[in-house]
């Protein structure tokens, strides 16, 4: 019986657990165990926190985004409205200003035309006064050109009253 090995390997565990016992080395690795679970559950709860976190500066970011986006486009529309503006702006204003040089020039030449009419006239009369001078200081004389001297004296006077 005391030499059978299963009876010395039975005696052995028995004393080993019971050093373990004495020593309470189960109690200081269940104690570790749970130290250790602890820690790790923390760190899961840690972990969880920073993740929610996360998402919500994530969601406040994604969020910002959007908002600066439909900022930039409102941006751009409005750019678009006011360049539009402006062309039509700058478009009605060039037709303005140039139907006001059209119309000043067309009073321009009028007024040229109207002045070289008159010069024409002025030449024209100019040019048979000095004709009639001339046709009248060969053709009349004497007696003859007295009287109509003294009848275009009349007219005048009779004009001029």
């Amino acid at each position: 019986m005391f030499a059978a090995p299963e009876l010395w390997v039975l005696v052995s565990f028995v004393l080993f657990v019971a050093l373990l016992v004495y020593y309470k080395i189960p109690n200081n690795v269940a104690k570790a165990l749970d130290n250790r679970a602890g820690k790790i559950h923390a760190e899961l709860e840690e972990a969880r926190r920073l993740r929610e976190e996360a998402q919500t500066i994530l969601a406040d970011y994604q969020r910002k985004q959007r908002d600066a986006e439909k900022e930039a486009e409102d941006i751009i529309a409005m750019a678009r409205r006011e360049a539009r503006f402006y062309a039509e702006e700058s478009h009605k204003a060039l037709g303005e200003s140039l139907q006001r040089r059209v119309k000043l020039a067309e009073e321009k030449i009028a007024r040229a035309e109207e002045q070289a009419v008159q010069d024409i006239r002025s030449r024209s009369v100019d040019a048979a006064v000095a004709a009639t001078e001339m046709l009248i200081a060969r053709e009349l004389k004497g007696k003859s050109a007295e009287d109509l001297v003294d009848k275009s004296i009349r007219d005048v006077a009779a004009k001029l009253n």
